[in-house]
């Protein structure tokens, strides 16, 4: 009896040492004590046992798949954020070439004064120099000798809007506007609303 209590704490040290070099860095064990409440135990290990916790085998191939989901998560996560990064650049690189544009088309001669919601022709003459007209190539017929380079619209905030893309661009504005004119009133409950989007 007394070899066999001899030998149980040498043995759970034993133990608790080769469970602490096989786990490594990878993940870390619960240190058992030999004498828990100053009592001896025959066998910490079949003490301190329930189902097969100290399965190394079992315990390192939970700590690798751990490993692997978390990366595997890390990865999906990083993956959502560099596509929304490459589409800010996008929007980002569109916003500057369209500033770009509006501010040359508004350095284009013009005789007029030009109003916000008009479509204005931009011609070409033989010198080179741009121009904006009202008249469309359809009203000059044949008697326009200068080269036609488009038409564009001039939008409420001074930008413009290709011929190609006034109809698309005009419902954009449609639905702003209708969102805007309705009364806005803080919801009488603080609790989620998701009405509207089951629909």
């Amino acid at each position: 009896m007394e070899d066999a209590a001899t030998a149980g704490p040498t043995q759970g040290v034993t133990e608790n040492r080769g469970v602490r070099s096989a786990t490594g860095r990878g993940g870390a064990l619960v240190e058992l004590t030999a004498t828990p409440g100053g009592l001896a135990l025959v066998s910490p290990y079949h003490t301190h046992r329930a189902g097969d916790p100290l399965d190394l085998v079992a315990l390192a191939e939970q700590v690798q798949k751990a490993d692997e989901f978390t990366r595997a998560n890390a990865t999906n996560k990083l993956t959502v954020i560099a596509e929304q990064i490459q589409h800010l650049q996008e929007q980002a690189r569109k916003v500057l070439e369209d500033a770009r544009r509006d501010a040359d088309l508004h350095h284009v001669a013009c005789n007029i004064v030009k109003k916000p919601g008009n479509i204005y022709y931009l011609y070409r003459r033989e010198s080179g120099q741009q121009y904006f007209s009202i008249i469309s190539p359809k009203e000059w017929g044949a008697g326009c000798s200068h080269d036609f380079l488009g038409a564009y619209k001039l939008q409420r905030d001074m930008s413009w809007t290709p011929h190609e893309d006034i109809e698309k661009q005009d419902a954009k504005i449609s639905i702003v506007d209708k969102l805007l004119s309705q009364p806005m009133a803080l919801p009488s409950t603080t609790e989620p609303n998701f009405q509207g989007l089951t629909h």
